[in-house]
């Protein structure tokens, strides 16, 4: 069943049941984070390496905050970019895990939407960048982008660094694979437990694919 494509509802209540069962959603976004920060330490190692996290401010931007910490440790140069403010964080594991890294100090340089030269300050850390993190959008994305997150998507895009993407990439619908208007372009995608079914369709767009374990017990996934 693991290997089977599921839609975006079907991951909801996947992680509902893994809920009731004692794995909460705080859980399953720190091995989430941790399974991103893996992924670059094998690929790129990350000592020394500068790292931008894109963020939004629902559970994928939890999935970036968590894995930039992870990714301090093991000794990148970490920027988080939170395309959006303090309070507009809006789960309490996404909001947690924000607060963890406001209290790292300068071991995770963050910058917030509005901050002074936001898209200036993004622009030039794309530049310099080894590897883009992509947690502005997971599964939840409804309709076309505006700005600013088409914006943002754009920089990303024309960065030359390693781009990979956090379960989905931005831009990209989960279930049908349609692009939002604008859809980050990742060299890989880091999707959570079971692909989902729009990841397939595009894979110009989603690149190399790997489906991490969260670790979600087998009887959440059997309803």
């Amino acid at each position: 069943m693991p290997h089977l494509p599921i839609t975006p509802d079907e991951m909801r209540a996947i992680e509902e049941r893994a809920g009731r069962l004692g794995v909460s959603r705080f859980i399953l976004m720190e091995n989430a984070g941790k399974a991103v920060a893996d992924y670059i330490a094998a690929r790129v190692g990350p000592a020394g390496k500068r790292v931008v996290v894109v963020a939004g401010t629902g559970n994928n931007g939890g999935d970036g905050f968590a894995a930039a910490r992870h990714l301090a440790a093991y000794g990148a140069s970490v920027a988080v970019f939170l395309v959006g403010s303090d309070g507009d964080i809006k789960t309490e594991e996404a909001s947690r895990n924000w607060g963890i890294i406001r209290k790292m100090g300068r071991s995770v340089e963050l910058v917030r939407l509005s901050d002074n030269s936001f898209m200036d300050r993004l622009i030039q850390a794309l530049s310099e960048a080894d590897v883009v993190v992509d947690a502005i959008f997971g599964t939840g994305i409804k309709g076309e982008l505006g700005d600013p997150h088409s914006s943002v998507i754009e920089a990303i895009n024309t960065s030359g660094a390693f781009k990979l993407a956090v379960d989905v990439p931005s831009g990209l619908d989960p279930l049908t694979g349609e692009v939002c208007g604008l859809a980050v372009k990742a060299n890989a995608t880091i999707t959570f437990h079971r692909v989902k079914k729009g990841l397939s369709a595009r894979k110009d767009i989603v690149g190399e694919l790997v489906v991490a374990n969260i670790g979600i017990p087998p009887e959440a996934d059997r309803g």
